[in-house]
């Protein structure tokens, strides 16, 4: 019998370099929110890739940065104990970007780790092939001891067939950690609560979506459908409005797009109920952290 390789692979990169695009991509299911907003991974999401003869656990992290209140300290801090327990790393860099501090400053984190490192230039699919080529030399520049170097698009495909190949030399031997079908660890509340930021995040402007949280109470069945009940919370007044929108049309934009990603992942109606409520400073309350996962 073949053995089976597996193991905890990091997914490391700066805020908004499409670690949760690629996780969702190689773990063909929608596990993590994904948006254009820096800070959108906010707790370790665990994807399940497979392949033939090897299974990895990847941890999306949240983006290596400066701790600015009781939630970023918190992400970071799960960013280092993670880090530090898994097999390999995946190290993600924009390809529409130049390397930059942040890329260097995550490069020596993986390189004093000692664990292999594959490089992933991802977004390919956004700049000219002279571009790509610069970021690919630059890239390798950071980590000379890199196990391997793949350009993608995690958008569109583009390349990750290549980069799955990398995995079973990657991987030590190990048992099968998920059943198959399964592709994260979270649950169906976690879930639908990222469902709902997401499509929250995506219409707020810039200032909104870092104070915006979202928990689900309950989830049940109903007729004909699941029934969701979900508070989004914000830390002032001013916000809770904009999140609502005028005549309530935003609120209602956010539940239109927050029920279909969700029927699509119940695979049934869902009858989604929205609150918006205020909480002054949820980001430094450690009580409301904890309520909230993070």
């Amino acid at each position: 019998m073949t053995p089976l390789h597996s193991g905890l692979v990091a997914l490391a990169g700066r805020p908004n370099v499409g670690k949760s695009t690629l996780a969702n991509a190689l773990a063909g299911a929608h596990v993590a929110a994904v948006s254009d907003r820096p800070q959108t991974t906010r707790r370790r999401v665990l994807a399940v890739a497979r392949g033939e003869g090897w299974q990895a656990v990847l941890l999306d992290l949240p983006g290596f940065q400066r701790p600015a209140d009781r939630l970023t300290e918190r992400m970071q801090d799960t960013v280092d104990r993670t880090v530090g327990d898994t097999d390999a790393a995946l190290f993600l860099l924009n390809a529409a970007e130049e390397v930059g501090k942040g890329d260097r400053f995550i490069a020596h984190r993986l390189k004093a780790s000692g664990l292999p490192v594959v490089i992933v230039v991802n977004q390919v699919d956004r700049v000219e092939a002279d571009v790509v080529a610069r970021v690919i030399l630059q890239a390798s520049e950071l980590l000379p001891d890199f196990v391997a170097l793949h350009p993608v698009s995690a958008l569109t495909g583009e390349g990750l067939d290549a980069l799955r190949e990398e995995f079973p030399a990657l991987l030590p031997e190990g048992p099968s950690y998920f059943p198959d079908g399964v592709s994260t660890d979270q649950t169906q509340e976690e879930m639908a609560a990222e469902m709902i930021r997401e499509a929250a995040i995506q219409r707020m402007r810039d200032e909104i979506p870092h104070a915006l949280a979202v928990h689900v109470e309950d989830i049940s069945d109903a007729k004909e459908g699941v029934r969701i009940e979900a508070y989004i919370y914000v830390e002032a007044e001013s916000q809770k409005g904009i999140v609502v929108g005028k005549g309530g049309t935003m609120i209602r934009d956010i539940g239109t797009q927050a029920r279909m990603v969700l029927a699509d992942f119940f695979k049934q109606p869902v009858h989604l109920n929205l609150q918006v409520k205020v909480r002054p400073r949820w980001r430094r309350d450690d009580a409301m952290l904890d309520r909230l996962g993070l």
